[in-house]
C-alpha cells in the first residue's frame, strides 16, 4: 500500500507536477509584483486612478478563461498533451519575455499585454492539467495525485506572491530582480516539460470548432447530461466563489479589523493556503485512496461552521492602532481567527479534492478536457459573480468585511443543500463514510480481482446488519445491493439504500410481484454493464455458520450469464450488529 507522496517519486507524475507548481508560481509572481509596482507607482505610469487600474488587471487575467477556454479543451481532447504542454511552457517564456521588458521600462500597456497573454496561458494549460492525470495515474491514485495538484497550487500561489512582493520592493533595482526571476521561472518550467511522458489524444478525429461562444455553449449542453458531473462543477465553481471571496477580502479584513500590518496580511494567507494542502493531502487517507464523495458533505459543513465563527471571532473588535506581527500572535483574541482560517482551508481541501477526481473519473474519456474546459469558464463566472456581490454587499448595503464572510458561510450552506438535495448520492456516501469511519476499521484484500469495467455479480457470507454498509465503502466500484424490501422501509438505511439504486426483493409467498420485478432489474443492471451484489443465504446467520445458497443466484444466472466474484466477510460475527 502506496501513499500519495510515492507518485512525487514516478516519471510520470513528477515533471508534470513540477511543470505546473512553476507555471503557477511564476503566474502569481509575476501578478504579485504587477499589483505592488501599481499601487505605488501608478501615478509615473498613468493618469488611471489605482481602483480603476485593479478592476482592469483583474478583468485582463480573467477574460482569456471566457475567451479561449472552450477552444482549449477541444485542443487538449484532439492532440498530445505533452506536445500541448511543451507549446504552452515555450509561449510563456516569451510572455515573461514582454513582462521583463515592460518592468525594465516602466511600460505600463507592456505589463498589461504580459497580464492578458498569461491569462490566456492559464486558459490553455488548465484543460491538460486536470485532463492528464485520469491518463497516467491508476483509479486508486486518482485522489492522492489531485491532492498534491492542488497542494501544490496552493503553496505555489503563496510562495509566488511572497517572493514577488520581496522582490519587487527591493531598492533599487526589485524590477529588474522581477524581471530576471519570471524569466528564469519560465525557462526552468519549458525544460521540466520535456520530462513529461506522452499521454496520447483522446479523440484525434475531432473537428475544431473556433467560435469560442457557440462551442462554450456545446460544451454546456454536453455536460448537462451527466448530472452527477453537471453538479459536480457547480459545486467546484461555488468553492472558487467562497474562496475569492474571503482571499480578497483578507488584505482589508486584517487592516480594518484585526488592525494588523502587511506581514499579518501574509501570515494570515499563509495560513489559508497551508489549510487547503493540508486537507487535500488528507483526503487521500480518510477516503481510502478512492473517490469518496461522503467527504464533499463534510467539507461543505466545515467551510460552513469556520466561516460563521470567523464572524463572531471578531464580531464588535474595533482595533485602534496598527499591530506588527508579533504583537498580533501574542494576542489569544487572534488565535481563534488563526484557527478558523485555518479550518476553513482544510475542509476546504475535503470539499475540492472529491469534486475535481470525480469529474475526472466520471467524464467521458473523449470529452474530458472539453469537460474541464467548461468547468474553468464556470469557475471564472463564479469569481467576478463573487467580487460583484462582494462590491454591493461592502458599498451599497455597507456590510462589514466580517458580516460578508458571514453571509457567504452561510449562503454556502444554502448552496451545498441545494446541490444534495439534487444529488442524494453526496449526502448518501456522507452517511456511510461518517458511520464507518467512527465505528469499524475495515482490513481488504485482493479487492483488486473485482472488474474495473463490464457486469459481475458479487457474493457474500450475510453476518450483520451493518454487512452492506460495510461492502458499500469496502468496494470501489458502486454495487447494487439485492436488498429485503423491509430494509427501505428504515428511516436513515432506506434512504441510503434507496440513494444507492439497491433493488428491492421479496419472497414469493410475501409479494410474487416484486419478486419478478428484482429478477428484471437485476438482469437489466447486468446488460448495462453493472456490479449485482446479493447475499445469497437469503438471511444473517444466527450462528456464525453459513447457510446454503437459495435457487436466486443460479436465475440471475440463468437469464444472463456473467462472472460470479464470491467475497468472504470475517471479523463481525458476535458483534452488536450480528445475531
Amino acid at each position: 500500500m502506496h501513499n500519495q507522496f510515492d507518485l512525487l517519486k514516478t516519471k510520470r507524475f513528477l515533471p508534470f507536477f513540477c511543470t505546473q507548481f512553476l507555471g503557477a508560481f511564476n503566474d502569481n509572481v509575476f501578478k504579485q509584483s504587477l499589483i505592488i509596482l501599481l499601487a505605488f507607482n501608478a501615478a509615473s505610469m498613468t493618469t488611471l486612478s489605482p481602483s480603476i487600474l485593479a478592476n482592469l488587471c483583474a478583468g485582463l487575467f480573467i477574460l482569456p478563461f471566457f475567451l479561449f477556454s472552450a477552444t482549449a479543451g477541444q485542443l487538449a481532447d484532439k492532440y498530445e498533451k505533452t506536445l500541448l504542454i511543451k507549446i504552452i511552457k515555450a509561449c510563456e517564456v516569451g510572455i515573461m519575455l514582454i513582462a521583463a521588458i515592460g518592468f525594465h521600462f516602466q511600460q505600463l500597456p507592456l505589463l498589461l499585454i504580459a497580464l492578458f497573454l498569461m491569462g490566456v496561458h492559464s486558459s490553455a494549460f488548465g484543460p491538460i492539467k486536470y485532463a492528464i492525470l485520469p491518463q497516467t495515474l491508476t483509479k486508486n491514485e486518482l485522489v492522492g495525485g489531485n491532492a498534491l495538484v492542488e497542494t501544490g497550487t496552493s503553496l505555489a500561489i503563496l510562495i509566488g506572491s511572497m517572493l514577488g512582493g520581496f522582490l519587487i520592493a527591493l531598492k533599487p533595482s526589485g524590477r529588474e530582480f522581477v524581471s530576471w526571476a519570471v524569466l528564469m521561472i519560465a525557462v526552468i518550467g519549458f525544460i521540466v516539460s520535456w520530462k513529461i511522458p506522452r499521454a496520447e489524444s483522446a479523440n484525434k478525429d475531432l473537428v475544431i470548432n473556433w467560435n469560442p461562444f457557440t462551442e462554450t455553449w456545446r460544451n454546456f449542453i454536453f455536460i448537462r447530461q451527466n448530472r452527477t458531473v453537471l453538479l459536480s462543477i457547480m459545486g467546484i465553481s461555488w468553492f472558487w466563489f467562497y474562496g475569492a471571496t474571503f482571499l480578497t477580502q483578507i488584505p482589508n479584513y486584517t487592516k480594518q479589523v484585526l488592525g494588523g500590518d502587511e506581514h499579518v496580511v501574509t501570515f494570515l494567507l499563509t495560513i489559508f493556503s497551508v489549510g487547503i494542502g493540508l486537507g487535500s493531502l488528507l483526503c487521500e487517507r480518510l477516503s481510502d485512496k478512492k473517490v469518496e464523495l461522503g467527504l464533499v458533505p463534510f467539507g461543505s459543513i466545515g467551510l460552513t461552521c469556520f466561516g460563521v465563527d470567523l464572524y463572531f471571532a471578531t464580531h464588535g473588535l474595533q482595533p485602534e492602532t496598527t499591530t506588527t506581527f508579533l504583537v498580533f500572535i501574542q494576542n489569544p483574541i487572534h488565535y481563534r481567527v488563526i484557527f478558523d482560517l485555518l479550518g476553513i482551508g482544510i475542509f476546504g481541501g475535503f470539499y475540492i479534492v472529491p469534486l475535481y477526481a470525480l469529474v475526472q473519473s466520471r467524464s467521458e474519456p473523449s470529452h474530458r478536457a472539453r469537460t474541464i474546459a467548461g468547468n474553468n469558464i464556470v469557475n471564472a463566472f463564479f469569481m467576478v459573480f463573487s467580487a460583484i456581490l462582494a462590491v454591493i454587499l461592502l458599498n451599497v448595503f455597507h456590510f462589514s468585511i466580517s458580516e460578508l464572510f458571514l453571509a457567504t458561510a452561510v449562503l454556502s450552506a444554502i448552496v451545498s443543500i441545494y446541490i444534495y438535495t439534487l444529488v442524494p448520492e453526496f449526502f448518501m456516501r456522507f452517511l456511510i463514510w461518517i458511520f464507518m469511519s467512527f465505528f469499524y476499521k475495515v482490513k481488504k484484500t485482493h479487492t483488486h480481482h473485482i472488474p474495473d469495467e463490464g457486469a459481475c455479480v458479487l457474493v457474500c457470507n450475510h453476518v450483520s446488519f451493518y454487512d452492506a454498509l460495510i461492502l458499500a465503502t469496502a468496494i470501489r466500484r458502486p454495487p447494487r445491493f439485492v436488498m429485503y424490501h423491509t430494509i427501505f422501509k428504515t428511516p436513515i438505511l432506506g434512504f441510503i439504500f434507496r440513494t444507492a439504486k439497491a433493488i428491492p426483493i421479496a419472497p414469493m409467498k410475501e409479494d410474487p410481484v416484486l419478486l419478478e420485478k428484482a429478477y428484471a432489474d437485476i438482469a437489466q443492471a447486468l446488460k448495462d454493464g453493472e456490479i449485482v451484489f446479493i447475499f445469497p443465504e437469503g438471511r444473517i446467520t444466527d450462528n456464525g455458520e453459513m447457510y446454503p445458497f437459495r435457487s436466486g443466484i443460479t436465475r440471475i444466472l440463468q437469464d444472463t450469464p456473467v462472472p460470479v466474484m464470491p467475497i468472504a466477510l470475517r471479523g463481525m460475527w458476535g458483534s452488536i450488529s450480528s445475531r
